[in-house]
């Protein structure tokens, strides 16, 4: 099969044409906020930020 010759015309509406640009941006974006959250679920299970939250809640909780 042999492709069409790109001329001028061709490529500047090949290179012009954004459909579907946005879709890929929310795609994008989507996939770091999974991530950036799948790193967040990570570090809350880990015993040294669950120690240290805690007993941040007790010192704020606590009446001198």
């Amino acid at each position: 099969m042999e492709l069409p010759p790109l001329t001028t015309t061709r490529a500047r509406r090949l290179f012009d044409d954004e459909s579907g640009a946005a879709t890929a941006e929310y795609a994008v974006a989507t996939m770091a906020a999974v991530a950036f959250a799948g790193a967040l679920v990570a570090i809350m299970r880990s015993d040294e930020v669950r120690t240290i939250l805690t007993d941040l809640v007790r010192r704020a909780l606590s009446v001198p």
